[in-house]
């Protein structure tokens, strides 16, 4: 990721009484003279990035060039993009676990194509106002407390299904049936709350959930032997074969897994502070 005095970027753990709202929160910042582009793995979370100093952008696979300007939501994260921090400025990101989002902005999600600002989510332009405060706090960790402080009115108790769709872990079981039986409600019923509170299928988790564990293989077989056992990882993933596995990387990273191998100290799964 880069020399840490130049190219400073961590992750931030977050309290217990949050760990089921936010996943971590993240800081990045350019202190070099020239630009630093790095790709964003998809997280298939909901994430707020708060901009501060020059500017920063953002560029889709579909080469789609948006420049954030001191906050925006975006996701779920389905596919990676890159984003461009221009020389001296700084991102602090939220990264939203499950269907936490959808229990601060609820139904008014559904009216907006992401990315978009998170006051036209809302009636009052209060994330304009945060903004403004946490540009006068120099720590980041004392930004972060003060996200925390700031959303704790805004947030709404957890959805009864929404619960039982983000706890279940039976793996060998399938949770839509299971909790359609267990709450005497349709499939169908219990599919659109997912889609509603999470922001995808779970037919789309599971195909994620498959990719990172190739991903996790990929990286341990490098740490371990220095070389990569494509058809153990294809039999160990339940990949059809090697060309679906390439398939899913170019779906989600817009790369083949070669070029994942020769360029992943560019891709940020962000080190822990």
């Amino acid at each position: 990721m880069g020399n840490s005095e130049e190219n400073n970027n961590y992750k931030i753990a977050v309290p217990l009484e949050f760990q089921t709202v936010f996943s971590h929160f993240y800081f990045a910042e350019n202190k070099t003279d020239s630009p630093i582009t790095k790709t964003l793995i998809p997280s298939f979370q909901t994430i707020l990035v708060f901009t501060f100093g020059t500017k920063t952008s953002l560029k889709s696979q579909q080469n789609n060039i948006l420049e954030a300007e001191k906050c925006l939501v975006l996701g779920p994260i389905k596919q990676a993009f890159d984003y461009t921090l221009a020389s001296g400025s700084q991102i602090l990101v939220a990264n939203f676990k499950e269907d936490a989002f959808y229990r601060f902005f609820g139904k008014a999600l559904a009216k907006h194509t992401l990315p978009v600002h998170p006051d036209d989510l809302i009636s009052d332009n209060c994330f304009a106002a945060l903004w403004e405060e946490l540009q006068q706090i120099p720590d980041t960790n004392d930004r972060v407390a003060h996200i925390l402080a700031f959303c704790k009115p805004y947030l709404r108790e957890q959805n009864a299904i929404a619960m039982l769709l983000a706890d279940f872990k039976e793996q060998a079981l399938n949770p839509i049936k299971t909790i359609a039986s267990k709450t005497n409600q349709t499939e169908r019923n219990i599919q659109l709350n997912q889609k509603k509170a999470f922001g995808y299928t779970i037919k789309e988790a599971n195909r994620y959930e498959r990719f990172l564990k190739a991903v996790e293989h990929i990286q341990k077989d490098v740490e371990t032997t220095g070389k990569v056992d494509w058809l153990a990882i294809v039999e160990a993933c339940s990949y059809y074969d090697q060309s679906q596995l390439i398939h899913d990387f170019k779906y989600y990273m817009n790369i083949s897994p070669t070029k994942f191998l020769k360029f992943q100290s560019d891709i940020c799964g962000f080190k822990t502070q």
